[in-house]
């Protein structure tokens, strides 16, 4: 199936204004956005399952993961079939997704989103079965960057997906919604303050209407919200602001004391939704989080303070200045992805609180009880052999073939960890040319074949990896055409094999 491929150009006005604000004066105002509170059932701390990996591990060991770790939320891009069938029989609460590609022909035809909602909804949402809350329809569909493609399409889809749910039966507990991203909303550059909230001018009006008809469906108000954005796309963003225990002096907003720019933006869309009429419409938080590698301010440090931070915050109660309470939010993201777009930036590829087989990257406790606890790895994880792919020491005079072969195996693998900032950068040219050629390898499951590079490259047993930059062995799973379909080969055979033995045991 088809994946989202996610966009992150955030280009949220009010928080570049934390800057300007701050220069003005040690007591000004503060910048962006708006506070949510909406309790959930239990555990108010939700994670995104993204799937855009080369090999993934089995959905059902990634279960017994979240099981373990009392992960009680899960937030899809798609409808996976393999991953709603792992989740079946588990209390785990479910926001499936349909992916934007489909918004045009659902939002034309109700009888596609009626079949939709029949294949991937009422088939796994009976007792027992997956316990569905929210359909998300589409993802960040007003995007700035899609210039419009998906702003007539969204409300249709969103009614015809919800009118299918409601015809289903299922009406009363599931619920149809809009992930939007933060850029939806901003505070004027003249008024730099969450209270100066509203929703963009050229969207303002379908805006309003979406958020309409989700509250007269008692659905939820969902936005993307990503404080490493921030300061990934202005130099001068004030450090300290992005994370929740800072040293910053506080930003003020007439009554309103802002200490972090997550609280800001939060209650810039409460602003946003008081101005339209709607100041108790419900807002989750439908993906928030900091990668570990691909930018100077993308490490594991960071990205723990950041997100350690974000769940005690949420968790304690305390909402934001505008809106007191539990904070529902889904973690970005659960497995790093080396199949993304790195378009947005190199740190795509590792939002994940896991490594992409499974084992943590850091201590994290979910349940924002202050304590230093390290989350369960996925389980029984197997691996390739021990062999790495790497530089001939041998080879000689070989800058200009070398520079080509390196671009080519970049070019087809994950080389994000080599860029500027990032946890291999530290390399040598003929480490880069190391590392390139170990992940192409990696990526074509350690053939043989696939470690040559003109003659420059040789496959070892002696692991390259230093402290700091890891070269991996691949997981042995994933999606690999050529096994399935020897294996489907053998299924046949065995039947052919069947038939025969029937046939001459008929006859003899």
């Amino acid at each position: 199936m088809e994946r989202r491929q996610l966009n992150y150009h955030e280009n949220v006005v009010v928080l570049l204004c934390v800057i300007m604000m701050m220069a003005k004066s040690s007591s000004s105002s503060s910048s962006s956005s708006s506070s949510s509170s909406s309790s959930s059932s239990s555990n108010s701390v939700g994670v995104n399952w993204g799937t855009m990996a080369t090999h993934q591990l089995p959905p059902s060991s990634v279960v017994d993961m979240l099981k373990n770790n009392n992960f009680n939320k899960v937030k899809l891009f798609d409808a996976d079939e393999a991953i709603l069938d792992a989740l079946s029989g588990t209390s785990i609460e479910v926001m499936l997704a349909v992916p934007n590609y489909m918004l045009a022909e659902i939002s034309s035809d109700p009888s596609i989103a009626a079949s939709w909602v029949d294949a991937n909804v009422t088939a796994y949402a009976y007792p027992g079965g997956v316990n569905i809350k929210y359909v998300a329809v589409g993802n960040e569909p007003f995007l700035k960057t899609y210039n419009g493609t998906y702003l007539q399409q969204t409300l249709p889809a969103l009614k015809n997906i919800q009118e299918a749910i409601n015809n289903a039966g299922l009406g009363s507990k599931i619920k149809a919604t809009v992930p939007f991203n933060a850029d939806v909303y901003n505070s004027p550059e003249s008024n730099p303050v969450p209270s100066a909230g509203e929703f963009r001018a050229e969207i303002r009006d379908l805006t309003v209407q979406i958020v309409q008809y989700l509250y007269s469906n008692d659905a939820p108000f969902v936005v993307n919200i990503y404080p490493f954005l921030s300061l990934y796309g202005n130099s001068y963003f004030p450090l300290d602001f992005a994370f929740f225990d800072g040293y910053n002096k506080p930003l003020r907003d007439g009554n309103c004391v802002y200490t972090n720019v997550f609280d800001a933006n939060l209650d810039t869309l409460l602003w946003s939704l008081t101005r339209a009429g709607y100041p108790d419409m419900k807002i989750i938080v439908g993906e928030v989080g900091w990668p570990t590698d691909g930018d100077v301010h993308a490490n594991v440090q960071s990205a723990k303070r950041f997100n350690q931070g974000l769940i005690e915050h949420v968790m304690s109660g305390q909402g934001t200045p505008l809106r007191k309470g539990r904070i529902d939010v889904y973690l970005f993201s659960l497995i790093d992805e080396d199949a993304k777009s790195i378009d947005p930036g190199s740190f795509e590829r590792h939002w994940g609180i896991l490594e992409f087989d499974g084992r943590p990257k850091y201590e994290l406790d979910i349940s924002g009880s202050h304590q230093n606890r390290s989350l369960v790895a996925v389980q029984g994880v197997s691996y390739m052999g021990r062999r790495w792919c790497v530089l001939d020491p041998r080879a000689k005079d070989v800058e200009w073939d070398l520079a080509k072969n390196v671009d080519y195996a970049c070019s087809q693998s994950d080389c994000t960890a080599l860029g500027y900032g990032s946890s291999c950068n530290h390399l040598s040219l003929q480490g880069n040319a190391s590392y390139a050629f170990n992940m192409y390898y990696q990526l074509k499951d350690q053939n043989e074949w696939d470690c040559d590079f003109a003659g420059l490259a040789v496959i070892t047993d002696q692991d390259p990896s230093d402290s700091r930059c890891k070269f991996p062995v691949m997981i042995a799973y994933g999606k690999r055409p050529v096994l399935m379909l020897h294996k489907k080969l053998v299924d046949i055979l065995l039947v052919v094999a069947e038939g025969c033995v029937v046939f001459l045991l008929l006859v003899s």
